[in-house]
């Protein structure tokens, strides 16, 4: 028998900014990573658009969001919190 390989699927924690339809949200990650040459803590962020899973969300709201198959051309993950 052959095992299949179990696939973690990458999750993240972010904020609603914008509620787009009763479908879809925008959620902003921020992360937190030393400066390779001056060791400063620099902030960067990135935008996801995301499956709501029928949730109501308003904006400001704390989500964990996770991979999935694409749902449409630019959604590719979840809402799982």
């Amino acid at each position: 028998m052959e095992k299949k390989n179990q696939v973690s699927k990458k999750q993240r924690k972010g904020k609603v900014v914008k509620v787009v339809d009763e479908r879809t949200a925008k959620v902003v990650v921020e992360r937190k990573a030393p400066h390779p040459l001056y060791k400063k803590i620099v902030k960067s962020h990135k935008k996801y658009l995301v499956e709501t899973g029928g949730r109501e969300l308003n904006v400001g709201d704390e989500v964990t969001i996770e991979e999935t198959n694409p749902v449409s051309k630019n959604k590719m993950f979840k809402i799982v919190k």
